[in-house]
């Protein structure tokens, strides 16, 4: 069975994502592997789908951009993005996961 995307920390959470960019419209697929496969309209260029996807998850969470960060993966389709605290009930929801992700703060981790 795959890792759940979400993973709880001190701060908040780690998501695991995996990006199409120059797609036709922003938008949440569902689930690729252990990661959320989210499709941008941004092109992978000079950081531009990277910008798009903090955009996007900031506007999809109601949160504002600067609590979001690219963690790992800034070149990569594959990142993991550093999320505020949000209910796990709506982050799942928000994130058209199949059940919500484990509230339990994992030791060691570091965004």
């Amino acid at each position: 069975m795959p890792r759940h995307p979400l993973t709880r920390t001190k701060e908040g959470w780690l998501l695991s994502v995996h990006i199409q960019p120059r797609a036709d419209r922003d938008e949440v697929v569902g689930l690729h592997g252990d990661a959320v496969k989210i499709r941008l309209r941004a092109p992978p260029v000079e950081g531009k789908a990277n910008d798009a996807l903090v955009t996007f998850l900031a506007c999809l969470l109601g949160v504002s951009r600067r609590n979001l960060a690219i963690c790992s993966g800034q070149a990569a389709r594959r990142k993991t993005v550093r999320l505020p605290s949000v209910a796990a009930d709506i982050l799942a929801r928000a994130l058209r996961l199949p059940e919500p992700p484990p509230t339990e703060a994992r030791t060691g981790d570091r965004p």
